[in-house]
């Protein structure tokens, strides 16, 4: 017997350089995991989603440009998130000056996401976290891949 292949739920949105688009991204992050019948870990995802969107305005979208939103949720309860910029330059995780106002983004994300990291793309590169959904967090219900771009 051969099992069907499990495929992910997957959402996509492209935000356009504008600072309005982190909360733009936060709300679809927040439709998408309601759709999904996600209640776990909803805040830490979402304050994630936040922090890379904002790491991708400041440091990784040229002017012109955008970036895109990706959300996977797997069958084995992985919730993936990525951010696609077109933007050259290194993602790091630093310490934070202790009197800065700013750099603890990824700081965050690494303390909140099971998992975290960069990958290539061309132009640019793709930062992604990673978070381990409690067992039942799903509906199986709903079909198993639903796009829905943002405007």
């Amino acid at each position: 017997m051969v099992d069907e292949p499990q495929l992910p739920y997957f959402r996509e949105a492209f935000y356009r350089r504008d600072r309005r688009c982190v909360s733009a991204a936060r709300d679809f992050t927040r439709r998408a995991l309601a759709d999904w019948s996600v209640a776990d870990r909803v805040d830490d995802v979402l304050l994630c989603v936040s922090e890379l969107a904002t790491n991708a305005l400041l440091h990784g979208v040229p002017p012109g440009r955008g970036f895109r939103l990706h959300l996977f949720l797997h069958a084995d309860g992985i919730l993936r998130v990525e951010i696609h910029d077109s933007g050259d330059g290194c993602v790091r995780l630093s310490p934070p000056h202790p009197e800065g106002e700013g750099g603890r983004g990824l700081v965050l994300v690494a303390a909140l996401a099971d998992k975290w990291g960069v990958g290539e793309r061309c132009p640019g590169k793709r930062v992604w976290c990673e978070f381990a959904l409690a067992a039942g967090c799903c509906s199986s219900s709903l079909p198993k891949v639903a796009n829905r771009y943002a405007r």
